[in-house]
């Protein structure tokens, strides 16, 4: 984590063995949970998951860039391949799901997704976020992995204007993670990704950490 505070992510080639990486692909595949052909938006919920997400290995590297304390709020499986594929342009992760709606400003728009409401955060709460993407198979240029902006979460929220301008002056740099592996990320570092174009599966739990559940403005992320 050298170039974390630098970069706005860092890899971690090697974290959880294949045991455990196998015992998740079963558990995430006999969940009882709405599945969407893109994965699991819900998968906090899965025992499993939660245990990993709550384990001291994460909660460690969460802790180290967020503060003292760290707690995850939100797993998404994103399982892609080319039976399931798609490619995603260049953005920043702004959206966080609240308890309660308030019309403060810098907060929106709103929106319900599965039950859930959310709205998109100011660059004072998102600072506070954290992700940790936990690679179930290895991600290479073939299957569609992350693209990252280095850099680019220092400089707040942007309209895309501003992120396509980026795009065409900053070199991209692709995020390769073998499974087992992480990928730890601030939610405004500009990022993207492409379509798969081999049979290798690309499924990534995406574990998103929180400083504290109390946001500035009063907002608050669900228990």
């Amino acid at each position: 984590m050298d170039r974390f505070d630098e970069l706005g992510f860092e890899i971690v080639p090697e974290c959880l063995n294949a045991s455990e990486i196998l015992s998740l692909i079963r558990n995430l595949s006999a969940a009882a949970v709405h599945r969407s052909r893109a994965g699991i938006r819900s998968a906090l919920q899965i025992e499993s998951v939660r245990t990993l997400a709550h384990g001291p290995r994460l909660i460690q590297i969460a802790a180290q860039v967020l503060g003292t304390t760290a707690a995850p709020y939100r797993v998404t499986l994103f399982d892609k391949s080319l039976r399931s594929n798609w490619l995603v342009v260049w953005h920043q992760d702004t959206a966080l799901p609240l308890r309660h709606r308030k019309e403060v400003p810098g907060w929106g728009p709103w929106s319900t997704k599965e039950g859930v409401l959310c709205a998109h955060a100011p660059a004072k709460a998102l600072e506070q976020i954290l992700a940790i993407r936990v690679h179930l198979d290895h991600s290479s240029v073939d299957n569609g992995p992350l693209r990252v902006l280095p850099g680019t979460h220092i400089l707040g929220v942007l309209s895309d204007e501003s992120i396509h301008e980026l795009a065409e002056r900053i070199r991209p740099q692709e995020c390769s993670v073998p499974a087992g592996g992480l990928l730890v990320m601030r939610p405004l570092l500009v990022h993207a990704s492409s379509k798969a174009l081999s049979e290798s599966p690309r499924r990534v739990l995406h574990i998103e950490y929180a400083a504290s559940k109390r946001l500035p403005d009063g907002m608050e992320l669900p228990d």
